[in-house]
C-alpha cells in the first residue's frame, strides 16, 4: 500500500461500517454474490471478470450495455441472472419496426355492462429486470423511451407517470460488426448505461467445454439464493461506504483529463478526442467502487478500484476523433493511457 492509499484508508476510519446488522448485510452480500457466480458457471463457461462487472452494476443500481460478437451467450449470460434471481423478467427484441407502444403499453377499449373505457395495459418495460437485445436495431424514437425509465426510474404513457418496480436493472446488447440497418445510440442514451461490458473470445480450452456441455444432455438446475429485496439491501448498504476525498478527487480528476477542453488534460487527448466522459462517469467510479470494495472484503474505496472499473464506465463516454480513427487508436487505449498518466492526488487529503 502506497502513502496516499494509507492516507485514503486513515480518513475514512471513523466512518466505518461497523453496525451488526450492517456487517451481517455486508457478509450476506459477499456470499450472495459466490452463490450467484456458481450458479452462473452452471451455464457459462469462461467470462468471469464480465461476470463480475454484471453484478456490481447489479448491485450499484447501475445499468449496462453488453457488447460482442455473436455467439458470445450474451443474451444466454443476462437470462442467466434474470433467472438465478427470484424477480420478474422480460426480453424485447429489437427490431426497425418496434415502436415505443411496444415497449411502454398501450390503452384499448374495456367494455363492461354497455360502458366503454379506456384501460392501459402495461407493456415488457415494466418489470425488475430488462434484456433490451440488440438496442441498437430499433429506432431512435423507440430508443428514446429509455432515457427517462433508466435514469428516473418512471415512465409516462397516456398522460399518466408509471413509477418502475425496483429494483430495476436494463441489460442492453448490440452487435459490433454489423452496421447495416442498425440506429448508433445517441451519446445521451449511452450515458445512462454505467458499463458497457465487451465480451471477447473464449480461450480454446473454454470453447472445448462450451462444445463439450452444449452437444450433450444437459438438465441443469438453477437455484436462488437472491431476491429482489435482497438486491435492494444491497444497493442501500453500498451507498453508506465511505470514500475518502482523495479517491473522489482522483476519480473526478479522471475524467476531467479526458476532456480536450479542459486546458490541463493531456496532449494525446487533445489530438485524439472529440468529447470527453460527464459527471455521471466520476459517479460510477466512486458507485461501483464502493460495491467493488464491499465484495473484496473491505469498507472503503481505493484508488485500485477506480483504476479497475475505468475502461468499462469511461469506453462508452470517451468520443474518439478522425485522426484517431486515421491512427488507429482505440477507446480502450486512450483510457489506458490515461491511467497511466493522471496522478493520484498527493497533499492535505
Amino acid at each position: 500500500m502506497t502513502d496516499i492509499e494509507e492516507v485514503a484508508t486513515d480518513a475514512v476510519e471513523d466512518e466505518a461500517i461497523e453496525s451488526p446488522d450492517d456487517l451481517t448485510l455486508v457478509k450476506k452480500m459477499q456470499d450472495g454474490r459466490d452463490q450467484i457466480v456458481t450458479e452462473i458457471k452452471k451455464v457459462i463457461i469462461g467470462q468471469d471478470d464480465i461476470i463480475d462487472e454484471l453484478l456490481i452494476a447489479l448491485f450499484s443500481g447501475g445499468h449496462c450495455l453488453i457488447t460482442g460478437v455473436p455467439g458470445l451467450a450474451k443474451t444466454l449470460l443476462i437470462k442467466t441472472v434474470a433467472d438465478i434471481l427470484k424477480v420478474d423478467f422480460s426480453r424485447i427484441q429489437f427490431t426497425p419496426d418496434l415502436m415505443p407502444a411496444d415497449v411502454v403499453g398501450s390503452e384499448i377499449v374495456e367494455e363492461k355492462d354497455g360502458n366503454r373505457t379506456l384501460k392501459f395495459i402495461k407493456g415488457p418495460i415494466f418489470t425488475n429486470i430488462l434484456l433490451a437485445d440488440e438496442i441498437n436495431r430499433t429506432p431512435p424514437k423507440t430508443q428514446s423511451v429509455y432515457k427517462r425509465q433508466m435514469e428516473e426510474r418512471q415512465v409516462t404513457a397516456a398522460g399518466v407517470t408509471y413509477p418502475m418496480t425496483a429494483p430495476f436493472f436494463v441489460l442492453a446488447t448490440q452487435n459490433p460488426i454489423e452496421l447495416e440497418g442498425t440506429y448508433p445510440l445517441p451519446e445521451a442514451q449511452l450515458d445512462r448505461f454505467m458499463f458497457k461490458i465487451e465480451l471477447g473470445y473464449l480461450t480454446e480450452d473454454e470453447e472445448v467445454e462450451v462444445v463439450r456441455s452444449t452437444t450433450q444432455t444437459n438438465n441443469t438446475t438453477l437455484s436462488h439464493p437472491l431476491s429482489g429485496e435482497d438486491i435492494l439491501e444491497f444497493q442501500r448498504i453500498a451507498r453508506q461506504v465511505p470514500a475518502a476525498e482523495a479517491v473522489i478527487q482522483y476519480a473526478v480528476r479522471l475524467v476531467h483529463a479526458s476532456r480536450p477542453q479542459t486546458e490541463s488534460s493531456p496532449q494525446f487527448i487533445k489530438d485524439w478526442v472529440s468529447w470527453g466522459a460527464g459527471i455521471r462517469a466520476s459517479q460510477n467510479l466512486i458507485l461501483a467502487g464502493k460495491v467493488r470494495a464491499l465484495l473484496m472484503g473491505r469498507y472503503n474505496v481505493s484508488y485500485g478500484d477506480v483504476r479497475a472499473l475505468a475502461p468499462s464506465i469511461l469506453r462508452h463516454r470517451v468520443l474518439l476523433n478522425f485522426h484517431a480513427e486515421a491512427e488507429r487508436i482505440t477507446t480502450d487505449h486512450v483510457i489506458q493511457r490515461l491511467l497511466e498518466e493522471v496522478p493520484e492526488p498527493t497533499s492535505n487529503l
